[in-house]
């Protein structure tokens, strides 16, 4: 039962605080006359509180601490989108931004993944966050239309109080449906609980000492850095290489779908598998994919069979990145050892895209940012294989 609850949270949750920016954005532009690069500096900003509050929310989580997590964090957006759909000011909208990445911190995939495997016990979690991952694929196939509706109907400040209002209701669900004290790993005593305080603690500065620890937080790194630059990146980038917009859309198309396919197929057909094993076969797609677009003008069933690939790679991908911590370095401490990964990744998803402009400004070419691209595309490759073999 609490896994399609907590899918659910994460199709209501990406879609009203992720996906929903670039549309509100784009409105914001037309009537308060900000420039664009003044809107997405706010979502750099919320992307940095995201990785500075990881970790003490993987922390609160794995101290059961998860109901009121999650609950409390999306019922307050409705709060935080309020005055977002109130405000005219630029530094305020700074703040909100901040406070939204706090939100996102608490609400997006990780800490869910960690409640959930709080409950079942890490090593019996894999399925249910299978099943989560599905359900959190199909948020900007849901919401971007929604978001676009509610704009074309209302305006984007009632939009925003709209997109609040899901997340007030759904923080409600969230503190009726997580039950800290029917988790498996619940303390029911104060000594019990103190002792897994310790247990943890020590498991978190184990790792810390533990080069296998670095290299999988390099290669988890290198991959959000590499799919926030290209997915910030991919429309221009097609553009440039002779698609018609028309076609590009329809290419971006099929990442979606595409991603809860591949998802579904581990789990039909290989909910087994050693994750050492499906991720180290996964990372080998993605530096083809990733070169086979750099030749200028590709045909379109050629972008379409890559985006296809890229977004296959990617949905199994997010499986594997989600599971890696119990597998591969402890079943305990799971909050906070990828609370501490996901400092890191976050980081690169807010630096990468504006280092992906800064290298096409070297001579107003995606070659060299596709090359970029597909030399951190062979350094995930590699991480991930030395850590796989290291854990053989």
């Amino acid at each position: 039962m609490l896994a399609p609850l907590l899918g659910l949270g994460q199709i209501c949750s990406w879609g009203t605080l992720y996906y929903s920016f670039p549309l509100i954005a784009l409105r914001m532009e037309a009537e308060l006359g900000w420039s664009r690069s003044d809107l997405f500096a706010g979502a750099t900003i919320g992307l940095l509180m995201t990785a500075l509050f990881s970790f003490p929310v993987g922390v609160a989580i794995d101290r059961g601490y998860g109901r009121w997590v999650m609950g409390g964090a999306s019922c307050a957006a409705l709060a935080i989108m309020g005055w977002w759909a109130s405000t005219a000011d630029l530094m305020a909208f700074y703040a909100i931004c901040a406070l939204l990445g706090v939100i996102q911190a608490a609400l997006l995939y990780e800490p869910a993944f960690a409640v959930f495997a709080r409950h079942v016990g890490a090593p019996n979690a894999r399925k249910g966050i299978t099943h989560i991952t599905l359900w959190g694929g199909l948020a900007s196939t849901v919401f971007i239309p929604i978001t676009g509706l509610l704009i074309a109907a209302f305006d984007w400040r009632a939009t925003l109080l709209w997109l609040g209002a899901v997340n007030f209701a759904y923080g409600l669900i969230y503190l009726w449906a997580i039950r800290p004290t029917r988790d498996l790993e619940h303390a029911s005593t104060q000594t019990q609980r103190q002792a897994d305080i310790a247990r943890d603690r020590q498991i978190v500065r184990d790792n810390l000492r533990n080069s296998l620890f670095w290299i999988l937080l390099i290669a988890l790194t290198l991959y959000a850095g590499m799919f926030s630059a290209f997915t910030f990146h991919m429309y221009p980038l097609l553009v440039e290489n002779g698609l018609s917009p028309a076609d590009v859309v329809i290419a971006i198309a099929f990442i979606g779908p595409v991603q809860v396919i591949g998802r579904y197929l581990v789990s039909l057909y290989a909910p087994g598998m050693p994750m050492r094993l499906l991720g180290s076969i996964t990372v080998s797609v993605f530096p083809v994919v990733f070169a086979l677009v750099i030749p200028a003008t590709p045909a379109f069933w050629l972008v379409a069979i890559v985006f296809s690939a890229y977004g296959l790679a990617n949905g199994i991908f997010t499986i594997v990145r989600s599971f890696v911590v119990p597998e591969m370095l402890s079943p305990h401490a799971y909050g906070a050892l990828n609370g501490i990964i996901t400092i890191a990744a976050t980081l690169a998803r807010a630096i990468a895209p504006l280092a992906a402009a800064w290298i096409w400004g070297i001579d107003e070419s995606y070659v060299l940012v596709m090359w970029a691209i597909v030399v951190a595309a062979l350094f995930l490759a590699a991480s991930f294989w030395w850590a796989a073999w290291r854990t053989r």
